[in-house]
This record gives structure tokens, C-alpha cells and sequence, in this order.
């Protein structure tokens, strides 16, 4: 089978950083599915593993934590779903990525496919989908309110994948004032276009831009990227017994500036149910199961900016590179294997 993998880890501009390879075939066990992947999408571990991770000596590393496919074979234990089924789904850090023609997966950690949506437009949003999720219900608890406080969150970075699916969860399943930040012109024209109620700018400081909103301090604040260079402002501007919550790797996070006002702190990992097989792993499966539904309804659109196809080392490549830019607007997709 087709894939796009690498051996030696580093920097994207070595010839060898991803190249086109052909693997052996793959039989479904246990609870895998084994699905024939028909688009993926890249995400921030996409790099982040390829910049640092070594695979196996002699073994290939295959990236790709985003797939819409059909399921193609099943292990005897599986349940829920069947030959056949178009599903997506995010899959895991400790196996293979979905950069290949086939894939194994647990069932437990896949959905059904939005009916509503092109295999691209689907392929966008599970792992981002699944990490907002995970983290305004399951961390932040957003549908608790904290006293005394504004009902409402600001998410910084709104218009990267995660901040773009955030915006919408919100709007679809609370009552929440959505604050959102975004620096050029284009970002700001997409964070509003997803819901967002006010746009203020992270190049500039935070704290004063949201006092000037007239809403009071907000209960929740949600870092999707540069938490390290806003921490001060987040400290001086959620409010007493907030509760903050991050997604991005600083080298180091004090704090203890958040202790004077009770504030909760929450780091998100979507990966962290299927690394440890957590006794609620199946969750994910139900997560994406719930945000089909609401894609169906038109409650929640896809976040889908640019696809490239076919899926080859080439055009992984170039995803990578726009992403490791930090100049992303919502998710790329490549689509499609080219024929033998």
C-alpha cells in the first residue's frame, strides 16, 4: 500500500523530511477497523512529531492524525460498525498514522462520517472537533457558571482549526459570549463568519481590549496557541475563580500568578484516552458521532480552507509548511491516491 512517511526527523526542508514509500498490507484484529483512507488533513502534531520523533531503526514513521475513509475490514470484536460504513476520525499517537492508503484504528475511538459532507470537508475536523470538545465540556465545564463573573469565554487564536470549531461548539451548545482574537483582516473576516461576538487583536494587549467591551471579566479563557507571550494578560483579565484552560507546549508555565484569584488551570491532550486507554475512551466515538449530527442539522459547518490532492509526499510537504508558518486559516485536506 501507498504512504507518506519518513525515517530521520528534523526540519522540512531536507529532501528526506517526508517521502513517498510502499508498505505492506495491513489485516484488522480485536477491535480495529481497517479502513481505506480517502483524505486526511494536517495538524500541529503532524509537524511536531516529524520535527522530533524517531521512528524504529529500519521502520518507516507514518504521520496523519485526521482521516475520512471507508471501512473496508473488521477485527471479531468489533461492535458498532461494519464493511462498509463511511467513518473519520483521529486516531492515535502510539500507532501508524492515516498518510496511507489503509489504516488500522479502534473502533472506540471512531465516528460515522457526516452524511452532509465531502470526504475533505469531513477530513478536517475530528482531531480539532475532538480537542474543543474535550476541552469546553470536559475540562473548562463550561455549562457551570462562575460566579459573579461575564458568561463568556475568550478563545486566543480563534481562527486556527481548533479555535475555528471552538467558536462553533459554542455557539451551537451555549449561551456563551464568544470573544475571539485575530490579528489580520482575512482572520477576522472568518472568526465572525463562525460567530464569533467581538474580534480583538493578539498582537496587542488582551486585557485592556476586553475591558473595553463593557461585558466584565469573562469566566473562561481558552489559549489554543502562544499562551507563554499572554499569560500576564490572562492572569489580569479572567475573572475570580475563572478557569483557564491551554492546548499548546510552552518550555515553561508558571502559574502561580492565577493562585490570587482561584483560577483553575486545564491542559488538554485529544490523545490522552487512546495513549492510556482510558476506561472512557469510547467517548471519542460518541464525541464525533454527536458533532455528525450537528454538521447534519447545519448547526456546525465544516472548517475546510484549501485541499491539495493527491495525497503524496509533495503536497504533505507544502500543508506542513504553511502550517508551521502560524499563518493557518482553518484546516488544509489532501485528497485522493494518485493511480498505480
Amino acid at each position: 500500500m501507498k504512504a507518506v512517511a519518513y525515517q530521520n526527523p528534523g526540519s522540512l526542508d531536507r529532501p528526506d523530511a517526508l517521502v513517498d514509500v510502499v508498505l505492506e498490507e495491513l489485516t484488522a484484529q480485536g477491535r480495529d477497523l481497517l479502513v481505506r483512507v480517502e483524505a486526511v488533513s494536517v495538524n500541529p502534531a503532524d509537524y511536531k512529531v516529524r520535527s522530533g520523533v524517531l521512528p524504529q531503526q529500519g521502520q518507516w514513521k507514518v504521520l496523519g492524525w485526521d482521516a475520512v475513509g471507508t471501512v473496508v475490514g473488521a477485527g471479531d470484536a468489533v461492535k458498532n460498525f461494519r464493511v462498509g460504513d463511511q467513518v473519520w476520525y483521529a486516531g492515535s499517537l502510539t500507532r501508524p498514522g492515516a498518510n496511507s492508503e489503509f489504516h488500522l484504528v479502534d473502533e472506540r475511538i471512531v465516528g460515522h462520517k457526516p452524511a452532509s459532507l465531502s470526504n475533505a470537508q469531513a477530513a478536517a475536523l475530528p482531531l480539532t472537533a475532538i480537542t474543543a470538545w474535550e476541552m469546553l465540556f470536559d475540562r473548562l465545564d463550561v455549562a457551570k457558571p462562575v460566579p459573579g463573573a461575564a458568561n463568556a469565554i475568550l478563545i486566543i487564536g480563534g481562527a486556527g482549526g481548533v479555535g475555528s470549531i471552538a467558536i462553533q461548539l459554542i455557539r451551537a451548545l451555549t449561551d456563551l459570549t464568544v470573544i475571539v482574537t485575530a490579528s489580520r483582516a482575512e482572520t477576522r473576516e472568518w472568526v465572525k463568519q463562525l460567530g464569533a461576538d467581538h474580534v480583538i487583536d493578539h498582537s496587542k494587549p488582551l486585557a485592556a481590549q476586553v475591558e473595553a467591551l463593557g461585558i466584565g471579566e469573562p469566566a473562561f479563557v481558552f489559549s489554543t496557541t502562544e499562551t507563554l507571550r499572554h499569560l500576564a494578560e490572562i492572569v489580569e483579565l479572567i475573572a475570580p475563580q475563572g478557569r483557564f484552560g491551554l492546548i499548546d507546549d510552552p518550555d515553561v508555565l508558571d502559574i502561580t500568578p492565577f493562585k490570587r484569584k482561584s483560577v483553575s488551570v486545564h491542559w488538554e491532550l485529544m490523545f490522552t484516552r487512546s495513549l492510556f486507554e482510558t476506561a472512557d475512551m469510547d467517548a471519542q466515538g460518541r464525541l464525533l458521532d454527536e458533532v455528525a449530527r450537528l454538521v447534519d442539522e447545519g448547526r456546525i459547518r465544516t472548517t475546510l480552507t484549501d485541499v491539495l490532492s493527491p495525497i503524496n509526499a509533495e503536497n504533505l510537504r507544502k500543508a506542513h509548511a504553511v502550517l508551521e508558518s502560524g499563518r493557518a486559516r482553518g484546516k488544509i485536506v489532501a485528497e485522493g491516491w494518485e493511480d498505480a
